[in-house]
């Protein structure tokens, strides 16, 4: 019975205890939440005022850096764009001042034009082709040879036959006298090439243009190549170069009849290379003569040096002989002056006079 009433009351203890043990549990946990609550909200509110802040401070960075960027990147499209406008500004000044150059070209291309229709309007007269051909021959002969060098060539030279040749080419042996005669056959080669004539027309303009041709190459060879007088060729000048090139295209029988006769057919540029060739020629001859003349006076010079040593030779001699001489008459002096003075000094010595 004792036990049991023990057992209980240590059963009652416990439970005492156990509830104490709760009662402290449950007022420590409600302590201990109100105190972490507290924490908890201070702790927020730090973190609430430090992200603030730092959030604020990161968009002020942010922001200054945005602004810093942007003024750069401000200037740097301004700068751009200055340069962009200066580049503009330039092409724009070149572009006008190449339109104004297209401008002054143009006027020039439609003066020439008008030039050009001008010229054909002359050029339909044989008179003026005539003066035309002689004046483009003139301008040859001064450019390649200088104006008024008559001892080379001379416009509108006349032959002892009576004829008068536009220009004679006087050149050395074995060439010779040179006669070129400008012809201009222009109304049947203009009419030759015309495409908007019909193919008769222009087969008969070729006939005719053919027989010109030859014409002038019988005047030139029975008038300008004389025997004994002139080369035994002569030239045909055609001033214009179109009709120079057909020739020798298309019209091999022309070329060759020219060779038979001994007439050389040339143009303006052809002309020069000719005359630039004899002028060559000319030049080779005049050293070739002027190296004769040298030689032959040097032949003399030579004579006059061995003639100038035969003499000097003579002379050196006849120096020599006087120098000789001028030695012993010196030595003759030095004794008897030696001898006078011994006598003066009364000191009398024998002097060998015969040294």
């Amino acid at each position: 019975m004792d036990y049991i009433i023990i057992g209980l009351l240590v059963i009652l203890i416990i439970l005492s205890i156990i509830s104490i043990t709760k009662n402290i549990n449950e007022s420590n946990i409600t302590e201990r939440l109100g105190k972490m609550e507290t924490n908890t909200v201070k702790e927020l509110g730090e973190f609430k005022n430090s992200l603030t802040r730092d959030i604020n401070e990161d968009f002020s960075k942010l922001n200054k850096s945005m602004e810093d960027r942007l003024r750069l990147i401000s200037d740097t499209v301004n700068e751009r764009l200055d340069q962009n406008f200066e580049r503009t500004n330039k092409t724009f000044t070149s572009v006008l001042e190449r339109l104004s150059k297209i401008d002054e070209a143009q006027k020039k291309i439609d003066n020439l034009s008008n030039d050009i229709v001008s010229l054909q309007s002359v050029l339909t007269d044989k008179k003026s082709r005539g003066i035309f051909g002689e004046v483009n021959l003139k301008n040859i002969m001064v450019n390649v040879f200088g104006e008024n060098n008559t001892k080379i060539y001379k416009l509108q030279h006349s032959f002892d036959n009576g004829t008068i040749a536009d220009c004679a080419l006087f050149a050395p042996k074995p060439l010779g006298t040179i006669a070129i005669d400008s012809k201009f056959p222009l109304e049947n080669y203009q009419r030759m090439i015309d495409k908007k004539n019909s193919p008769e027309i222009r087969l008969q303009a070729e006939k005719m243009f053919k027989s010109d041709m030859k014409k002038h190459i019988d005047a030139i060879s029975s008038k300008y190549i004389i025997p004994g007088v002139t080369s035994d060729q002569a030239i045909l000048f055609l001033p214009a170069e179109a009709i120079f090139a057909e020739v020798n295209a298309y019209h091999e029988d022309i070329i060759q009849y020219a060779y038979r006769k001994r007439v050389w057919i040339t143009s303006p540029t052809t002309l020069i290379s000719t005359l630039t060739t004899i002028q060559v020629i000319i030049k080779n001859i005049e050293r070739d003569k002027n190296a004769s003349i040298i030689r032959k006076e040097l032949n003399l010079l030579s004579e006059d040096f061995r003639r100038y040593k035969d003499r000097w030779d003579k002379l050196y001699r006849s120096i020599e002989t006087v120098s000789k001489d001028v030695k012993d008459i010196h030595t003759t002096t030095e004794k008897i002056t030696n001898r006078f003075e011994n006598i003066n000094s009364g000191e009398v010595k024998q002097i060998d006079y015969e040294k």
